[in-house]
This record gives C-alpha cells, sequence and structure tokens, in this order.
C-alpha cells in the first residue's frame, strides 16, 4: 500500500492533524523510496520536473525538505546559532539525519576564523541517514567529514547520558511533535540540553509556525526561561515555501545573559563563506526576529 499522502492520481497530499482542514500537493513523477521504518513511515519522491522542486522526502505523510528550498531551513539553523557563539568549537545536533544542517554548520570548520572543531549527530532513524545519502548526496555529503560523527539513537537518551559541559551549540533539527520525536518538545528533555551545555552555551531547534502552533510556542518558551533558565528565548521566522503556510520558525536559547541572539556576534560576511549562503544574511538574521504584531509579544 502506498506511504500516507501518495494518491492513485499520481499526487502527492500532505495532510496533519497539527494543520488540521488544509493541505498542500506536488504532482509525483517517480516514486524512489516508499517504506515503513522501525519509528515513521519514509517516502522520497521525485516531483513533475516542470516545476522546481525536485526530489522530496516526507516522513509520515509530511514534506521533510525538497531539493529546491531546503538550503532556507538548513541555513538558517546553523548560522542563527552559530554566528550567536563566540567560538562554537563542539557542536551537538539532534535529529538532522538528512545531513542538511550539518553540511552549514561545516562551513564554520575550522581554517582562519572557521572554528568548528567536531559535530555529533543523533537520529534515531538510520534509514533517514541512508536513504538522504542515496538520494540526496548534496545534502548529505557533510557525513563524509572526519570531524562528525554520526550515531544512530533516541537523541533525548544521549543527551540525558552526556556529561556536563560538553557542547557550545546545540542545535536540535526535528519533526513535527508527533511521533518519535514527541519527547523532543519537552521540559525534560530541555533541562538535559541545557546542563551539556557549556558557558555561554546557544540552542536552536525546529520551532513550528508562529500561524498554527502558537500555543505550543508560548508554552515552550514559558518552560525555556522560567523552568530551564535560559537567560534569553526568542523566536525567528523562517520563510520556507513547501512548509505549511509557507513558514516554520526556530527558538534561539542563550544562557549568558550577555548574549543577543538577535544580532550576530561573528558576522557571516566576515567568515570567507557569506557568498556561497543562497538565504542567511547579517541582515536576515536582524530581520528574522522582528515578527508581525499578533506575534511580536514572543519576542518583547
Amino acid at each position: 500500500m502506498p506511504g500516507p499522502g501518495l494518491l492513485p492520481d499520481g499526487w502527492f497530499r500532505e495532510e496533519s492533524s497539527m494543520w488540521p482542514g488544509q493541505g498542500q500537493g506536488l504532482k509525483v513523477e517517480k516514486v524512489l523510496y516508499d517504506r515503513s521504518t522501525e519509528f515513521q513511515h519514509l517516502t522520497v519522491f521525485e516531483s513533475d520536473p516542470k516545476g522546481p522542486w525536485g526530489t522530496v522526502m516526507t516522513l509520515d505523510g509530511a514534506i521533510q525538505f525538497t531539493d529546491y528550498d531546503e538550503f532556507v531551513y538548513h541555513e538558517m539553523l546553523a548560522n542563527l546559532s552559530l554566528t550567536c557563539h563566540h567560538k562554537p568549537e563542539r557542536v551537538l545536533v539532534i535529529g538532522g539525519g538528512d545531513g542538511g544542517v550539518v553540511r552549514e554548520v561545516l562551513r564554520h570548520k575550522s581554517e582562519e576564523d572557521r572554528i568548528v572543531q567536531s559535530i555529533d549527530l543523533v537520529d534515531i532513524d538510520g534509514e533517514v541517514v541512508e536513504q538522504s545519502k542515496l538520494h540526496f548526496p548534496q545534502i548529505a555529503c557533510g557525513f563524509a567529514n572526519p570531524c562528525v560523527t554520526a550515531i544512530v539513537g533516541d537523541g533525548a537518551a544521549f543527551v540525558k547520558n552526556a556529561p556536563d559541559s560538553t557542547y557550545d551549540v546545540v542545535i536540535i533539527d526535528t519533526t513535527d511533535p508527533e511521533g518519535p520525536a514527541s519527547k523532543l518538545f519537552g521540559a525534560a528533555f530541555y533541562k538535559d540540553v541545557r546542563r551539556i551545555l557549556r558557558p555561554r552555551g546557544i540552542v536552536c531547534n525546529q520551532g513550528e509556525s508562529v500561524w498554527l502552533h502558537r500555543p505550543l510556542i508560548e508554552k515552550m518558551m514559558g518552560f525555556l526561561k522560567e523552568d530551564i533558565g535560559f537567560a534569553s528565548v526568542k523566536y525567528a521566522m523562517i520563510y520556507t515555501p513547501t512548509y505549511p503556510c509557507g513558514s516554520i520558525g526556530t527558538l534561539i536559547c542563550a544562557t549568558s545573559p550577555d548574549t543577543d541572539v538577535t544580532v550576530p556576534m561573528r558576522p557571516v560576511e566576515s567568515l570567507g563563506f557569506a557568498d556561497k549562503l543562497k538565504y542567511y544574511s547579517s541582515d536576515m538574521h536582524k530581520a528574522a526576529f522582528v515578527l508581525p504584531r499578533f506575534a511580536a509579544h514572543l519576542n518583547e
């Protein structure tokens, strides 16, 4: 039986209880992979070549990324966090088995002023990693780098067992809070994340859509500040065409009151690779925290 969203008429339609009563569709040219893994249903398909989207990955019927627009989300998660840290030597990525965030973090790898020394990635579903290497080599290219350690396992358990003060930056690139990623949206998980951060540490996550999930965002911002004790918690908007309502967001958390996450501490234009980016810039960094009036209270 075809996976969720694959229709008999040759289209893929994305629907979810996370955005009830709405959906979006892409015409399918060819299904490349369509199976249930131990944790979720993974589908990879080529979209209509007349359109711009290219190859698409979905999990449980929700679009994760397309060839055409994947750079937006991956560039923003990596650079919003790393440019706000003075010396991000050790980076942890939870989720992100496609490799897109790792690819972008590697732009900060040690040479001249690029100072990342090691990247640990932990994803619960090894099949996501393998299918990304096979069908999205331009995204998964960073896995071959010797400073990257990819671990197939439970991200929450990994963080719980990690030593104190291990990482400078933690990037949490999860699916939606249904299924295997649900525990990665809770206070208990973030308490462990806070513990394994070094002084002046930064956390960046997949923060859902301000159009659809404002109560969840408000709840998370509340416990991150009040219960976990982050000195600063801000929401940044990211415009991605194939995500519901065309947008997603990220919560950027800092342990130090001296860190202003809304302004890059190390502007990407001074790091030697700004011309290789297609979405992120220092201007986009600052603009991402300017929210529409209905959501402006999140960053006040």
